[in-house]
Order: structure tokens, then C-alpha cells, then sequence
């Protein structure tokens, strides 16, 4: 007690001497005291100031995060990189000052892209005054002429970065300029100029500007390169979005063998979108013979509107959108504007020939159903989603497109009342196709939760018909709750199940109707089981096993696999059942990103795709549940980039089959110590590791 009375009076000097007992126990730790009046900084203070505080100027931000400019350093982000230099010659085009553009892809991966209008100015810079207005728009982000209406009424470049992007993420630019009948030139390295503008002396026959770059390997990767089939449909689109332009094509040889794009080629569509869309629906059985096209306003003005639409009885319907140029894949305002014209129109059509309450059920996407649609606006200073300009988000643009087609469109019909009629007829048969679906839907989908007590764990699609559905079975809740957050939820189902089922190879007959998990599975699949099996009542068409990609989640893809071969051989049978193939692996360096499949996969990877110096990260997988939902979209379940094993049994190999499940998940266990002893030799220290 004495020891500690004398303990606690040395704290209370310590803690008078410093007039506080916060900064007094600040100095014990081992704080150092700051100049401004007695104030303490801690170490760990000490170690984040104003020197870390990093400033980045010039085009340094767009070298240091790629993705905020461009989307990402994929193929598409590098073609963007082309689209933003051609997006300036349309301008000058649209704003009547160019009237060809050329575009030439080099065999050394340069591309060139020239037009005749007024030329990037080369002067002094006002505000820069030892910088031309060349090097300015080329080295500054939001420098350009779209900020003034006096210069362009309408335009693709809406920030001022587009080729000063472009600039940043080249490893090597060179620009030339024609003005005043005299020619300039001036060259740039990853953004940064290789020395003034330079006077190339005179040009009396020539004018425009001349851009010719490559994409900087550092940030695309060594193997990046612009593909001629891509660059040569983006190059031809635009000439079919502006009459008054003729863009010529060229191409190295070499890139063109084996392709079907020509190495020269010249594009001048006086009809625009009619002759793109008359092209694309050549094939196709039209509903009503004629094309419904029009323009509205000056092309290039702000207002103007360009429009294509045919209906087709044998295809799918699709829609083409720009806004100045600019492909808006994702639709947007403009879209809806054209929709809602559509619509009106056609219902106004349908009052006027007495068939108002047919056509009352008609909704937007009836009428573009079998439609294929082309249209083009130009709206002063409009607002996109995003820097890639992928959704058009101007509220005035749907008013703009719905005044623009609105009576034209009744008079295309009016014009010709018996094919009106006709388009009419068709687009009433999607519109009652469309009810009697979703009736079917919700009456096969109330049928089968009466039928079954779907499981509590299932997170079932919204989609009714087993055709083009799908479940995956997932196992346990970590890995279910990454898969039901990447699921497309109008199509695909998630039932997780808890660890290793039951080998039902080597289990009774009531081990097996006891299962619980089992039981689940059957349930969710509502379609019965051995002699009682019905492949009309399964509620999916494909039934996914998605497990680890490990030693612990092929052992349960076989337990599962056995299950369906003993108990639901006919779902194998009619290819219902598939294997997941999820990653084991992310590789990540310089903005790349694979994903590998096992170790061999990892090692082609690394060979293929980086450089034999590259410190590229790799992190491994524990397990489907450790993976963000996005990892595990992008790589085991979107459709569209995944990669599906389907189990199928051979005709010539059922015997052998049998033998082999009988052998393996059998009851015999010495049976399986014989098959070990066999393949002994195909082990190793790095499998028994595992």
C-alpha cells in the first residue's frame, strides 16, 4: 500500500508540472511538443502532415487513375481513346467547317486521324502567354472551344479532356496543324511536349488538324492494340450520323488479312440512319414495307433530330442512340422521347380507326419489340452519366425527340392506312402475347409454391418458366449470401447447403429420406425423384453446382454429382446439370486484372500476360464466400463471361460409369484403397500439403 501511495504522487507531479493530465501522459508515451503555443504532436501524428499531402497537376491525374477518364484500361476504354480524337473532327464537320475525315491505322499500332476544318488555333494563349492555345488544349484538362456556344452550338466534347486524355494515356503524339496556309507541328510523350510548336513552314493547299498517336504500353499493356474490325465499324458509324461528311478509310495490310474489313474504304451516306438501317434490315421481313425516317431541325444545331424505325416480324427488335455523335449504349432521355412518340402515335392511330380499346393494353415495349430503331440528337451542352458519355441524362431531350416525331409520325401512318393498320394488328399480337405470358408466369408460379414448401434458404428468380432459368447450389451461407448479392434475380436462384451432404451411394434408404439438405434440393427442384422423376416439372433448366475451387469443394461437387446420377439420372440425361468454374486466383498488376482458374492456369497467366520483371500481386481464394459479389458476377455467373463444365453420361460408357461410382462413393472402403494405391504415383508433396 506505502509503494503505491508514493507511486501515485510521483503522477500527480508529473501531471501538476504539465498543467494536464491528458499532455502529461501524452509526454510519458513519448510525445514531442509542437511550436504552436506548447501544443503536443504524437508520433503517430508526426508520421501524416502537410508533406504528405500529394498535388497533381498537369495530365498526372489521368496517368494516376485511368479509369476516371476513359472507364477502365481495357479494350473498350482504348478504343474510347480513338473515339474522343474523331470526335473532334465531327464537331468541326457538324459546325460546317470540315467535309472529309480521314482515319489511318498503321501496322505499328499508330493511329492517324485528319480532317480539313479550321485547325486546333496555334497563337499565344492569353492566359499562358510562353504556351500556344496548341499545347494548352493538349496538355490541360478542361481546356478546349466546347465551353463557348459561339464556337460550336453543338458538340461530343463537352469537358474539355478528351484529347488531352487521349495525350496522357499515348506514349506518343504528334500533332500537326494547317492554318493561314502555313504548317505547324509539335509532339508529345505521355503528355509531356518534346519542345515548342514548331513552324514546318508553308501549306497553301492544305488546312486541319492532324492527329497521330499509340497507346501507351504502361498503362494498356504491352499486348494492346486497336483492332481493325472495331476501329473500322466506329469509323463508318459516324459517317452514317452526318450526311455532309465523307470519311476515308486505310489500313495496313497485314491487320486486314483474314478479316472482312478492306484496307481502303470511303463512307458518305446522304440518307444517314435510313441508309444504315435499310442495310442492317435488308434480311429481314418488314411489317409494314417502308422505313419511318425523318429530320427535325439543322443536324448539328441544337434541336436537330435524325430518326430511323422499321419493324420486323423475324427479328429481334434493337436501338442505335447518339447525342452528338456519341454512341449512348445505355439510352437515356432521348430514348424515352422516342418510345413515348411511338406510343402516342399509335394509339392516337388506333382512336382514328376505331380500335382505341384494342389497343389500349399497347405499351412502350410492345411497340419495340420486333423494332429496329436508329436516332440521332444534338442538344447544346447536354448531360451524360459519366465521362464515357454511356446514358444521355438532358430531361429536355425527351421533349425535344417526342415534338420531333410526334406528327410526323401520324402522318407516316395516315400516308398509308392499310399498312398502318397492318403495323397496328402486329404490335396488338406483342401486347396480348405480353398479358398471356405474365398470366402464365404467375400461374405456373402460384402453382408451384402450392405444390412444394419451397426451402426457407432458397432465394428463388422471379422468372416462372423453367426456360432460361437457372439455380445454383452454393455451399453454405457465406458462399449464398456472396452468390444471391451477384445473381441476376429475374433469372437465377441461390440454395445454399451446409457443408458435405450425404454420399447417398453409401446410405440407406432412411439416412436418405431423413436428409434434410437433400430434401431441400428436391424440393427446390420440384420435379421428383428415381422412378417418379418428371423433367416437365423441373423449375430450372439449368441446375449449376457452384463450389471452392478447392480439394473440400470437389469433394462436395461430387457428393452432389453422385446424388443427381443415382436419384435424378434423366436431369443428367437432358442436360440440365452444369459445374461452375469459379476462380482460385485474382492476378493484378498495372491496371490488368485474370483471373486463374488453378495453379497451371496461374502459371500460363503470368507468362502470357505480364512481363517476366512484373511484381504482379496474386491473391488466392479461400473460398466462393471470401470473393466480393462483383468478383464472383464477373467471373462464375454472369452468362455472358462465365465459364459452365456440362456433366453429361456417354451412351458407351454407362457401364463403366456405374463401375466407377461404385468403386468410388461405394461402400466398400477397400475398393477405394485399391484406387489410391494405383494412382499413387501421379500424387505429390504439394497435393498432400494441401
Amino acid at each position: 500500500m506505502a509503494k503505491s501511495a508514493n507511486k501515485n504522487k510521483k503522477i500527480e507531479k508529473k501531471v501538476s508540472a504539465s498543467g494536464d493530465l491528458f499532455s502529461g501522459l501524452e509526454q510519458k508515451r513519448g510525445a514531442s511538443k509542437s511550436p504552436r503555443a506548447g501544443r503536443t504532436v504524437s508520433a503517430a501524428d508526426a508520421g501524416y502532415s502537410a508533406k504528405h499531402i500529394e498535388v497533381l497537376e498537369g495530365l498526372e491525374p489521368v496517368r494516376r487513375r485511368p479509369g476516371m477518364y476513359i472507364g477502365g484500361t481495357d479494350e473498350k476504354a482504348l478504343h474510347h481513346l480513338f473515339a474522343e480524337v474523331i470526335d473532334n473532327s465531327m464537331d468541326e464537320a457538324l459546325a460546317g467547317h470540315a467535309t472529309f475525315i480521314d482515319v489511318e491505322l498503321d501496322a505499328d499500332g499508330f493511329i492517324r486521324v485528319t480532317d480539313n476544318g479550321r485547325g486546333i488555333p496555334v497563337d499565344p494563349h492569353p492566359k499562358f502567354k510562353n504556351k500556344s492555345a496548341l499545347e494548352v488544349i493538349m496538355c490541360t484538362l478542361h481546356a478546349g472551344g466546347k465551353f463557348d456556344s459561339k464556337v460550336y452550338d453543338t458538340s461530343g466534347g463537352l469537358h474539355g479532356v478528351g484529347v488531352s486524355v487521349a495525350n496522357a494515356l499515348s506514349d506518343r503524339m504528334e500533332v500537326e496543324v494547317a492554318r493561314s496556309q502555313k504548317l505547324y507541328r509539335m509532339v508529345f510523350e505521355r503528355g509531356i511536349p518534346k519542345g515548342k510548336l514548331q513552324d514546318a513552314g508553308k501549306a497553301p493547299n492544305r488546312r486541319g488538324t492532324s492527329v497521330r498517336f499509340h497507346p501507351d504500353p504502361q498503362i494498356f499493356g504491352d499486348k494492346a492494340r486497336f483492332i481493325p474490325e472495331r476501329v473500322f465499324k466506329m469509323t463508318r458509324s459516324k459517317a452514317y450520323l452526318f450526311g455532309g461528311v465523307e470519311i476515308r478509310w486505310s489500313c495496313a495490310k497485314e491487320l486486314v488479312e483474314g478479316t472482312d474489313v478492306p484496307e481502303k474504304a470511303s463512307f458518305h451516306f446522304e440518307e444517314g440512319l435510313r441508309d444504315y438501317l435499310a442495310e442492317t434490315l435488308k434480311e429481314a421481313t418488314l411489317v409494314h414495307p417502308d422505313i419511318f425516317t425523318g429530320t427535325s431541325g439543322k443536324v448539328g444545331q441544337h434541336g436537330g433530330a435524325q430518326w430511323a424505325v422499321g419493324w420486323t416480324a423475324d427479328a429481334d427488335g434493337f436501338l442505335n442512340s447518339y447525342c452528338n455523335t456519341i454512341p449512348t449504349p445505355d439510352g437515356g432521355t432521348h430514348e424515352s422521347g422516342l418510345r413515348t412518340a411511338l406510343l402516342r402515335g399509335l394509339k392516337d392511330h388506333a382512336e382514328r380507326v376505331g380500335q382505341g380499346k384494342r389497343a389500349a393494353p399497347i405499351t412502350s415495349e410492345d411497340i419495340m419489340v420486333g423494332a429496329g430503331c436508329m436516332m440521332s440528337v444534338f442538344i447544346r451542352e447536354p448531360e451524360f452519366q459519366g465521362q464515357t458519355k454511356d446514358r444521355l441524362a438532358t430531361a429536355e431531350a425527351q421533349k425535344i425527340v417526342e415534338q420531333a416525331i410526334k406528327d410526323p409520325f401520324d402522318h407516316w401512318l395516315a400516308g398509308n392506312p392499310t399498312q398502318a393498320n397492318k403495323l397496328l394488328d402486329f404490335v396488338i399480337d406483342r401486347a396480348d402475347e405480353r398479358v398471356r405470358r405474365r398470366q402464365e408466369k404467375d400461374i405456373s408460379r402460384k402453382a408451384a409454391t402450392r405444390k412444394l414448401r419451397l426451402p426457407g434458404k432458397l432465394a428463388d428468380c422471379t422468372n416462372g418458366q423453367a426456360a432460361g432459368s437457372e439455380i445454383f447450389i452454393v455451399e453454405g451461407d457465406s458462399a449464398g449470401g456472396s452468390a444471391k448479392q451477384a445473381r441476376d434475380r429475374a433469372s437465377q436462384a441461390v440454395l445454399p447447403l451446409r457443408g458435405k451432404i450425404l454420399n447417398v451411394q453409401s446410405a440407406t434408404k432412411d439416412k436418405l429420406a431423413g436428409n434434410v439438405q437433400l430434401a431441400d434440393l428436391v424440393q427446390a427442384l420440384g420435379c421428383g425423384t428415381g422412378s417418379n422423376y418428371r423433367d416437365g416439372d423441373l423449375r430450372y433448366d439449368k441446375v449449376i453446382i457452384m463450389t471452392d475451387a478447392d480439394v473440400d469443394g470437389a469433394h462436395i461437387a461430387s457428393l452432389l454429382i453422385t446424388f443427381f446420377y443415382t436419384q435424378m439420372q434423366e436431369l443428367i440425361d437432358r442436360g440440365h446439370l452444369y459445374l461452375a468454374v469459379p476462380p482460385l486466383y485474382r492476378l493484378s498488376h498495372g491496371g490488368k486484372t485474370f483471373y486463374a482458374r488453378d495453379d497451371k492456369h496461374k502459371d500460363e497467366l503470368l507468362k502470357k500476360e505480364f512481363r517476366a520483371n512484373a511484381q504482379v500481386e496474386i491473391g488466392r481464394f479461400k473460398g466462393l464466400g471470401e470473393m466480393m459479389a462483383a468478383q464472383l458476377k464477373e467471373t462464375t455467373m454472369d452468362p455472358r463471361k462465365r465459364t459452365l463444365l456440362r456433366v453429361m453420361l456417354a451412351d458407351d460408357a454407362r457401364k463403366a460409369t456405374e463401375k466407377s461410382v461404385e468403386r468410388l462413393m461405394g461402400t466398400k472402403a477397400e475398393l477405394r484403397f485399391e484406387f489410391i494405391q494405383e494412382r499413387a504415383e501421379f500424387a505429390n508433396e504439394e497435393l498432400l500439403d494441401v
